[in-house]
C-alpha cells in the first residue's frame, strides 16, 4: 500500500500583502485534499496562476500528513526539499574590485 501523505490547497484574498490575513474567511477557496506534494503543488500552481492579476490573492499547501503524523514530519520534509528545491546556483562569487571569474581572492 502507498504511504498517504495528504496535502490540503486553499487561498483567499489577503488583507494586506505583508502579512497571511485573510479578507473575508466566509470566501476562503478549497481547492482540494490531494495524495501527495506533487498533485498539490499542481494544484497550488493552476489556481495561483489563474489569480495572477490579483496581487492579494494567496494560495497555500497544508502538509496535513505533518499534522496527523508529527514524528514523520522532519524527515519527509528533507525529501520534498531536495525533490522539489530549484537547482542550486554555483558557489563562485566575486568581489567586482579586481577579481578575475574562477581565480580566489
Amino acid at each position: 500500500m502507498t504511504k498517504q501523505l495528504l496535502h490540503l490547497v486553499f487561498g483567499g484574498e489577503l488583507a494586506a500583502l505583508n502579512r497571511v490575513e485573510f479578507r473575508d474567511l466566509s470566501k476562503i477557496h478549497f481547492v482540494g485534499l490531494y495524495p501527495n506534494f506533487a498533485q498539490a503543488r499542481d494544484a497550488w500552481k493552476s489556481a495561483a496562476q489563474a489569480t495572477v492579476d490579483n496581487a492579494h490573492m494567496r494560495y497555500f499547501v497544508v502538509h496535513l500528513h505533518d499534522l496527523l503524523q508529527p514524528e514523520e514530519t522532519a524527515a519527509h520534509a528533507r525529501e520534498v526539499r531536495a525533490k522539489f528545491a530549484p537547482p542550486k546556483k554555483s558557489a563562485a562569487k566575486s568581489s567586482g574590485k579586481g577579481a578575475k571569474p574562477g581565480r580566489a581572492k
